[in-house]
């Protein structure tokens, strides 16, 4: 059976492809914004506004900003419903960040959908240096992988990746009843701050090493390298650790160690 959602007399058909679940309470909203620290002042990014529960409280602090929605009836919904706000109808996943942070470094807030929350993520990794914050909600369980600590079952590839790069705050928790349709799993909103000193000097190639690190989770480190790295100069009771066992600054030195085999 097909979830229809209606507000203020707009039907729209639930995509479930694209993981559409709709805030209801004002409240949370509002505490997402104050969190964010947005301002009048701010180059604001709304990721995904559908009806405008979290848009209409961004407005109470900045009354100007700019927000992508890819579902073009709800585009036509904001549209309508704040004609003075800049709306890129398209993919946020195809949407041109440093076009958009040209004059001053964003702050991205959203309730990201859950079907696309890790490769907005990683998006918003990649092209870290065109924003000042990300204020996002999102799958629990997604939260929790993100600020994982190491030798925890959550602790992996998401965890090093965004914490090398990014500070991550959690936020607070924000239960499955105050969404429409109301989904199966709980939220969370997470703050990213991207970091100023980075001890990297190939982000792209410690990316990749950190994925196949963990390209078998049950396997040492030895193991999962030995056919993409050099690992002479490593010493031989960390390469006996699993990838998990390893924290954040233990990563960055690893991968300062290894040279890739040519």
């Amino acid at each position: 059976m097909r979830k229809v959602v209606e507000y203020k007399h707009t039907e729209i058909a639930v995509k479930k492809k694209l993981g559409q679940n709709f805030l209801t309470d004002r409240n949370i909203t509002r505490k997402i914004v104050i969190a964010s620290g947005a301002t009048p002042q701010d180059n604001i990014l709304e990721i995904g506004p559908g009806f405008g529960a979290l848009t209409r409280a961004i407005m109470e602090f900045c009354p100007l900003f700019t927000v992508v929605e890819k579902d073009h009836k709800l585009a036509d919904f904001i549209r309508s419903e704040y004609p003075q706000l800049n709306l890129i109808e398209g993919d946020f996943l195809e949407t041109d960040l440093a076009a958009l942070a040209h004059d001053k470094p964003l702050k991205i807030l959203g309730n990201i959908p859950y079907s696309i929350t890790t490769p907005i993520l990683f998006k918003l990794l990649e092209h870290r240096h065109t924003f000042f914050s990300a204020t996002l909600m999102m799958q629990h369980e997604v939260a929790m992988r993100i600020v994982a600590h190491p030798s925890t079952k959550d602790y992996g590839i998401l965890a090093v990746q965004m914490q090398a790069f990014c500070d991550v705050n959690y936020l607070f928790k924000v239960g499955r009843k105050v969404f429409r349709p109301q989904p199966g799993v709980d939220s969370a909103v997470l703050q990213m701050t991207p970091k100023n000193n980075v001890p990297l000097n190939d982000a792209d190639g410690f990316r990749r090493f950190v994925r196949i690190a963990f390209h078998q989770r049950r396997k040492t480190l030895l193991n999962n390298l030995k056919e993409s790295y050099n690992l002479e100069s490593v010493a031989n009771h960390t390469l006996k650790l699993r990838a998990e066992a390893l924290s954040v600054e233990d990563f960055f030195q690893l991968f300062r160690e290894l040279k890739p085999l040519t």
